[in-house]
């Protein structure tokens, strides 16, 4: 292979892994709101857990966290428990920073 070569498979691969943490840090970010917000409502164990995972879930429909947003801002209003957005929206950045950094110390 030529240097020009080893540079794009090197480029390639780089994009590739820098995705794959993208993904997993915000999986990982999501699953975090969702384990906070299940206490919040009173879940533990195995239904706090399986809560986590319906706001991973959400995340997949569509691009950005504004799928996220509305599926728990539509869990919180179901259950009646009064949070601002911008509260909402705060936990989010800080639980996928965190998230982001455990990643990083793997």
């Amino acid at each position: 292979m030529s240097t020009f070569d080893d540079r794009e498979k090197a480029f390639e691969n780089k994009y590739a892994h820098d995705a794959e943490m993208q993904f997993k840090a915000s999986a990982r970010g999501n699953k975090k709101l969702g384990l906070w917000l299940a206490e919040r409502f009173g879940l533990t164990g195995e239904e706090a857990e399986a809560y986590a995972g319906t706001v991973v879930a959400a995340d997949l429909e569509e691009a950005g966290h504004e799928d996220v947003i509305r599926k728990v801002t539509a869990d919180l209003d179901e259950r009646k428990i009064a949070l601002d957005e911008a509260e909402l929206r705060s936990k989010l950045a800080e639980c996928h920073a965190a998230a982001k950094e455990e990643l990083m110390n793997e």
